[in-house]
C-alpha cells in the first residue's frame, strides 16, 4: 500500500464523496491512512483526512493534482476513530469530510499540530483537593456496579433506571475506579453544560485522578489539549458534552452516558447525530459496555429493554434512604394569583424560608413576559422574521425573538393605531424574580437561565450561591432540571405545568413528565423529605396525575402502548427532508421534486408531505418538510442511499437549504 500513488482524501467540504490526489513519488514511503494532508481545492487550500490509497483512480492521471504537504507522520486518526466515523457517514448520510470535522477540534481541522496543545492543564485532583471520603455503595448499587464492571472487553448495553437521588453517580465512579485500577479509560457524556463543573469535582475528589473536561465554551487550545491528551491515554477520565462522543481513547474501558433521555444528545444543526445512539455504536465496535442513566429514561430505551436488547438496571430507592418527596398538584382554577403565584405555594416558600431551607421556583419561560400587546387595539408584536412572537426583557429593556435572536427596543407607540399603552402579558423567569423579591424582599434570590449565565463564569457563581447556602430562592427553567444537586432544596414549585400538556409533537408527553420529574426530584434529597407544588389549571389531566404517582415505568408503559398503536417511533423509524427558502412556493416546490425522485419504496416505507414546518418561517426564511417512514431501519436506508445523489443533482435544490435528518426529535 505504501507504493499506491492515489490518495483519496477527505475533505470539510459538503460531498458525499472522497477527492483523489496524486502523492509525490517523495512523500509516498511516509503517506499514512489517518494522516493530515494539505491539498490545493479549487483556489485555494484545503486540510483534509488521508482516507485511503489506491493505485488507480476513476479520473485520468492527467487531471489529478498533487498533494501540497503533508501535515502528520503518523496518523491522527487511527483506525477505530476511522471505523466509527465511516458508520456514522453511513448511518445519517452526511458527508464523510464534515462528519470528521465535526468531531475534531478548530485547531486540528485547521492542520496545527496537535503536540504543540501540550498535556492537560492541571486540576484539584494535582494540586491536594481529594476531600478523602469513600462513600460506602448500597447493596442496591453495589450490585449494579458489580454486574457492569462484570462486561469489562464485551459490548453490553446497560440501562440503569436510578430514581433522582438514588445515586447514579456514586455508581459511575465506582465502575471508574475499577476500569482506572486495569489501566482503562473512562469517558463520560453529560447533557448540559452548566453540570459540568459539579461533575468534574466529585470524580476529581473520588478518584483522585486529573479528569479532562470536553465542552463547546472551552477554547480551542483547551479542546485540543483534552483532545490530544485523550489520545495518548494521559487522560484517565475524560467529562464532556454531546461532541465528547468523537474523542480518541487510547485504552477504552466504558462508555457512560447520564441523563441519556436529554434532547441535548441530538445535534439539531449541520450533522445532525445523536451523542447516546453514537455511543452505543462505538462501544459495539470497540466491545466495551456502555452504561446508559437516566430517572427518566427515553422511550427508545425503554423498548430496547423490553424487547431484551439492553439488560435493565434498577436504583427504585434513594441512597439517603430519604423517601421521594411528596407532590401535590395546586388546582388554580377560580383561584387568585398574586405575580404568578397562588397563595398555598406563597405559603410554603415562607414556611420554608423561616426554617431556613431553600426554595426552587422553575419556570421554563425566560424573558420578563413572553408577549406584549397593545392596550388599545389588542395588536401582539411580532417577530418580523419568525412566524412568532417577541418576547420583552425588561433588563435591558429589548424585545427578543427566542427562534432568530433578533432583538429591538419596544417601540414608543404601537405601530397599528398609535396607543402608547403597552400589556406585558404573561411570565418569565424575570418578571417572576421581581414578583419574589417584593413577596420575599430579605431573601437572596438567584435567577439560572439562558440569558443570566451567558457571561463566562455566571454559571459556574450562581451554582455555588445555591451550593453554599447564601441563595434563599432558586428560580430557573430547564437548565435547573439537568443532574444538579442542590442539597439544601427542600421545596420545588413549578408555575406553570400547562405549556406543552396540549402539544401537537408526539414527544411532548414523554418530555414533559421527564421535565417534571427531573425537576421535582431536586426536593429533599438528602436529609428531609421534600415537598413539590405543581400548577395547573388542568389537575385532572392524566398526565399530571401519573405524575403524582411518581411512577415513570408505569406511563412509559403507557406512552410505549399509545406509540404502538399510532406506529410512531420506535415502533418506527423516520427520516426527515428539511428545506427552507425566502419563499414558500420555492421550498415547497424542491420538496415535490425531491419526492417525485424518490426511488421505488419498499413494503413498510411511506413518504408523507410536503408540509410546512411547525415553526413555517424562522430568520425571514419559509420552512417546509418532507417525511420518511419505515417499520424497519434497513429499507428506509437503503431508499435514502438511492435517493441522495438525485437529491444533490437536482437544479431546485441550488434554491433553497436543505438537509436530511435521521431519527429526528425535533420537527420544529
Amino acid at each position: 500500500m505504501s507504493d499506491d500513488p492515489i490518495a483519496q482524501v477527505a475533505l470539510p467540504v459538503p460531498f458525499r464523496r472522497c477527492f483523489d490526489y496524486l502523492i509525490p513519488e517523495a512523500l509516498r514511503p511516509r503517506a499514512r491512512v489517518g494522516a493530515r494532508v494539505r491539498v490545493p481545492f479549487g483556489r485555494r487550500g484545503c486540510t483534509g483526512i488521508l482516507w485511503n490509497r489506491c493505485a488507480e483512480s476513476e479520473l485520468p492521471r492527467a487531471r489529478l493534482r498533487f498533494i501540497d504537504t503533508l501535515v502528520d507522520e503518523a496518523p491522527l486518526l487511527e483506525a477505530p476513530a476511522r471505523k466509527l466515523l465511516a458508520w456514522a457517514a453511513a448511518y445519517y448520510h452526511h458527508p464523510l469530510g464534515e462528519v470528521i470535522a465535526a468531531a475534531l477540534p478548530r485547531s486540528l481541522r485547521l492542520g496545527r499540530s496537535p503536540r504543540t496543545a501540550g498535556t492537560a492543564p492541571k486540576t484539584d485532583a494535582e494540586t491536594g483537593a481529594a476531600d478523602g471520603n469513600t462513600p460506602v455503595l448500597t447493596p442496591a448499587q453495589r450490585a449494579v456496579a458489580d454486574q457492569i464492571l462484570a462486561a469489562q472487553d464485551r459490548f453490553q448495553v446497560f440501562a440503569l433506571h436510578g430514581v433522582t437521588g438514588s445515586g447514579k453517580t456514586e455508581v459511575y465512579m465506582e465502575i471508574a475506579a475499577g476500569l482506572l485500577a486495569e489501566g482503562r479509560q473512562v469517558l463520560v457524556l453529560i447533557p448540559e453544560i452548566g453540570i459540568a463543573p459539579q461533575t468534574l469535582r466529585r470524580f476529581e475528589r473520588r478518584l483522585r485522578q486529573p479528569v479532562a473536561l470536553y465542552h463547546s465554551t472551552l477554547t480551542d487550545a483547551e479542546r485540543a489539549r483534552a483532545w490530544w491528551s485523550a489520545r495518548r491515554g494521559e487522560a484517565s477520565i475524560i467529562v464532556g458534552t454531546r461532541s465528547a462522543v468523537w474523542l480518541p481513547l487510547a485504552r477504552p474501558g466504558v462508555i457512560i452516558v447520564d441523563e441519556e433521555h436529554d434532547a441535548s444528545y441530538k445535534q439539531q444543526e449541520g450533522f445532525r447525530y445523536s451523542a447516546r445512539d453514537v455511543a452505543i455504536a462505538r462501544a459495539q465496535q470497540e466491545q466495551t459496555p456502555v452504561v446508559l442513566g437516566s430517572a427518566t429514561p427515553s422511550l427508545e430505551t425503554l423498548y430496547n429493554i423490553e424487547r431484551g436488547r439492553h439488560a435493565h438496571l434498577s436504583l427504585p430507592e434513594r441512597a439517603t434512604g430519604v423517601p421521594m418527596p411528596a407532590l401535590r398538584l395546586v388546582d388554580l382554577r377560580r383561584r387568585p394569583l398574586t405575580g404568578g403565584l397562588s397563595q398555598p405555594v406563597i405559603d410554603a416558600i415562607a414556611r420554608r424560608l423561616a426554617a431556613g431551607e431553600q426554595v426552587l421556583v422553575f419556570l421554563n419561560r425566560r424573558g420578563y413576559a413572553p408577549a406584549v400587546l397593545c392596550h388599545g387595539c389588542g395588536r401582539v408584536l411580532d417577530c418580523r422574521r419568525c412566524d412568532a412572537h417577541l418576547t420583552y426583557h425588561r433588563e435591558n429593556d429589548q424585545l427578543r425573538c427566542h427562534h432568530c435572536g433578533s432583538q429591538r427596543p419596544l417601540p414608543p407607540r404601537c405601530p397599528g393605531c398609535g396607543a402608547t399603552a403597552w400589556v406585558k402579558a404573561g411570565q418569565g423567569t424575570e418578571r417572576l424574580v421581581e414578583n419574589l423579591k417584593q413577596r420575599f424582599p430579605k431573601a437572596l434570590i438567584v435567577r439560572i437561565d439562558r440569558d443570566s449565565t451567558r457571561r463566562r463564569g455566571a454559571l459556574a457563581a450562581a451554582i455555588e450561591l445555591a451550593h453554599s447556602g447564601r441563595a434563599s430562592i432558586l428560580v430557573g427553567t430547564q437548565m435547573l432540571s439537568k443532574g444538579h444537586d442542590f442539597p439544601q432544596v427542600t421545596l420545588v414549585c413549578v408555575v406553570d405545568a400547562d405549556g406543552a400538556l396540549y402539544s401537537a409533537d408526539f414527544r411532548a408527553a414523554e418530555r414533559l413528565l421527564q421535565l417534571l420529574l427531573q425537576v421535582a426530584g431536586r426536593a429533599g434529597r438528602v436529609r428531609q423529605q421534600g415537598e413539590v407544588m405543581v400548577q395547573t389549571h388542568h389537575p385532572e389531566h392524566p398526565l399530571l396525575q401519573s405524575l403524582l404517582r411518581q411512577d415513570y415505568s408505569a406511563h412509559g408503559a403507557q406512552l410505549l402502548a399509545e406509540r404502538r398503536e399510532t406506529r410512531l417511533p420506535p415502533y418506527s423509524h423516520l427520516a426527515l427532508l428539511r428545506a427552507e427558502a425566502a419563499h414558500m412556493e420555492t421550498a415547497q416546490h424542491f420538496l415535490k421534486q425531491a419526492r417525485g425522485l424518490l426511488p421505488a419504496l419498499p413494503a413498510g416505507v411511506q413518504v408523507h408531505g410536503p408540509l410546512p414546518a411547525p415553526l413555517s418561517r424562522r430568520a425571514g426564511r419559509h420552512r417546509a418538510q418532507l417525511w420518511l417512514q419505515a417499520g424497519r431501519r434497513q429499507p428506509l436506508h437503503q431508499v435514502l442511499a438511492q435517493w441522495l445523489p438525485a437529491l444533490e443533482a437536482l437544479p431546485a435544490g441550488r434554491r433553497v437549504r436543505w438537509s436530511l435528518d435521521v431519527d429526528p426529535q425535533d420537527t420544529f
